[in-house]
């Protein structure tokens, strides 16, 4: 089922979309040498085997696995020698970051003399596997793991092709069953396809026929090898799983936290769904009782996005741990409620006149800044001055409790107040500051 051409290649769509950077190089026969780069089945090989036949270049395959300095030497001697006949040869290297630097050094004169075109193929970051020699003469190129809409595409596509698929055997699969098979691959075409296959085998075997069998939920199981976890992306049960995470790390139970996140993790949730869900219970059930819970969880966000996924699991593992360890405080979540609630109420309120600004004559005449208190101007840096609307003049929103950082913050309020009902602590301007 490898797609033969560019009208046949799904996803990657950033790349090879028409108009797109590798489609153009492709389509103008000037690709180059070549680093894919991306997780396993998302078109590294087919996209390589593809500029080959439409650049009508030999396609010469390496693993990196297998091939020794001596097969590349006998490689890029028969290439150059097709080079003098006027044929061009494109080396794919599978797993490029399992050379070491002598064999990647075989090929540099070569890429050079453009005696081949290289192309190679990666899991792991180019910057650090490839040598810089190589990667300054060649374009990097991403590739993103293919979204469950596009691989259902893919084994839609296989069941119904006669040619190369299942498509003689009239294999029937519901959409459902397509979409269970889809989330199980992460974004991997290849393993989609080794399910798919497996699941028909076993279709037919239950069947007792050899043409019309129906792939089921049950065979899609025991194709898997795993249990089906009961998920619904889009149903009841996505916001019963999420809910019992949230709720799971307010109560400080880890270990409820992690069973929760691995449920959906393991169902194959969004991870950055997860990760903006945690940094909402960074903010709503910790808040400034542990500021670090914020940046952890925003480190773990960047992570999943860096790293993608398996890897990024543990970092939403640690991100919950975090949580449901630290000191909890709705503190801040209920005063900006209370805020809404009074912001609602009190739209029309006008800003006091010694806190506005007056950048002109008029608006200082018009009493604009009249009564402003600078407070650096006063020992210990707080004026006694009103900055909330009249209606609204004692009114505190945010109350700190006893635990973990916000215990300080709560005795420095109090050390506030105190300072504010201290006589002469007002230093008027009336520079119209803002």
């Amino acid at each position: 089922m490898r797609p033969r051409s560019l009208d046949e290649f799904v996803g990657q769509e950033h790349l090879v979309g028409p108009g797109k950077p590798l489609r153009t190089q492709i389509e103008r026969d000037d690709t180059g040498s070549l680093i894919f780069w991306g997780p396993p089945g998302t078109g590294k090989t087919t996209l390589a085997k593809i500029i080959a036949h439409v650049t009508k270049a030999d396609f010469i395959e390496f693993s990196a696995v297998l091939a020794g300095i001596k097969e590349i030497k006998q490689v890029m001697a028969d290439a150059e020698r097709a080079r003098q006949y006027g044929t061009r040869t494109i080396v794919f290297i599978d797993e490029i970051h399992r050379f070491n630097k002598a064999q990647q050094d075989a090929f540099l004169p070569h890429v050079e003399k453009g005696n081949i075109r290289l192309i190679g193929a990666t899991t792991e970051n180019p910057s650090f596997e490839i040598i810089s020699a190589l990667l300054s003469r060649s374009r990097v190129y991403v590739l993103k793991p293919l979204t469950e809409d596009q691989i259902v595409t893919l084994l839609r596509r296989a069941l119904s092709d006669d040619e190369r698929g299942l498509g003689a055997v009239k294999l029937q699969a519901s959409d459902e069953v397509l979409q269970k098979i889809a989330a199980y691959s992460s974004g991997d075409a290849r393993s989609a396809y080794n399910v798919l296959e497996v699941a028909a085998s076993l279709a037919r075997s239950h069947s007792g026929k050899e043409a019309g069998a129906e792939i089921t939920d049950e065979i899609v199981r025991d194709a898997l090898q795993k249990r089906v976890l009961l998920y619904d992306k889009a149903g009841e049960e996505h916001y019963n799983l999420i809910s019992a995470l949230h709720k799971s790390v307010r109560n400080s139970d880890p270990d409820a936290a992690l069973y929760w996140l691995g449920r959906m993790l393991e169902a194959g949730e969004d991870p950055l769904y997860i990760a903006r869900r945690v940094v909402r219970m960074a903010v709503e059930d910790i808040g400034l009782a542990d500021p670090n819970a914020l940046s952890l969880c925003m480190a773990a966000r960047d992570a999943v996005d860096f790293i993608g996924m398996p890897e990024g699991n543990l970092a939403l593992a640690q991100a919950v741990v975090y949580l449901s360890v630290a000191p909890k405080s709705n503190a801040l979540y209920t005063a900006y409620s209370d805020v809404q609630q009074d912001v609602e109420r009190t739209a029309a309120e006008p800003v006091p006149l010694h806190l506005r600004n007056a950048p002109t004559g008029l608006m200082k005449g018009l009493g604009y800044g009249q009564g402003y208190k600078y407070a650096h101007d006063v020992e210990g840096k707080v004026a006694d001055m009103q900055c909330l609307p009249d209606n609204l003049r004692d009114r505190v929103y945010y109350h700190p409790t006893r635990e973990g950082v916000e215990k300080s913050i709560r005795e420095r309020i109090e050390e506030i107040k105190r300072m504010r009902s201290r006589p002469g602590t007002g230093s008027e301007r009336n520079k119209g500051e803002s």
